[in-house]
């Protein structure tokens, strides 16, 4: 089994900077392509940015240029870096990863954690 833990969520003004780190631990043999989701109120959950395990990016258009996800490899974790925030960005942000673990390849999700922008 495979457990993340995210963290870094929070109450912003417009303008700026949040930092969303999430962990993973259990059983891992390996993890493909690591990413972030997110769903505000009232809306079906999308795609922010992900990235694979040769570190190859991929964003939705709405957060290019503000928005950097990163990972490290050996301490399985991977982190979104949250800059120029809109209140449009308010939403619950889950960390997302597909991995091996116990012989088989997994999609795995985090609990979430609240992002507010708002002045």
């Amino acid at each position: 089994q495979v457990q993340l833990v995210e963290s870094g969520g929070g109450l912003v003004q417009p303008g700026g900077s949040l930092r969303l780190s999430c962990a993973a631990s259990g059983s891992i043999f390996s993890i493909n392509a690591m990413g972030w989701y997110r769903q505000a109120p009232g809306k079906q959950r999308e795609l922010v940015a992900t990235i694979t395990g040769g570190g190859s990016t991929n964003y939705v258009d709405s957060v290019k240029g503000r928005f950097t996800i990163s990972r490290d490899n050996a301490k399985n974790t991977v982190v979104l870096q949250m800059n120029s925030l809109k209140p449009e960005d308010t939403a619950v942000y889950y960390c997302n990863l597909e991995a091996w673990s116990d012989y088989a390849l997994s999609a795995y999700w985090g609990q979430g954690t609240q992002v507010t922008v708002s002045s």
